[in-house]
């Protein structure tokens, strides 16, 4: 794995560091994950119909992410 850095805002800083015991690290990692598949599945037309029928039916279309 390689590290990144990134800034936050102070403002998001002070409610994070409200909450030690979440591993912030984590959090980010699987949102910049999200993003990038997100991003991926835009190329390909099933998966970017299959990511708005999960939007729009919620977990009742998770069977469409079985590719």
């Amino acid at each position: 794995m390689v590290n990144m850095t990134m800034a936050i805002p102070e403002q998001l800083h002070k409610v994070i560091k409200k909450y030690p015991e979440i591993k912030w690290t984590e959090v980010a990692r699987q949102a910049i994950e999200e993003k990038a598949k997100l991003l991926e599945s835009e190329k390909d037309p099933w998966k970017l119909y299959a990511y708005k029928r999960w939007a729009e039916e919620g977990e009742d279309a998770h069977e469409l992410f079985e590719f």
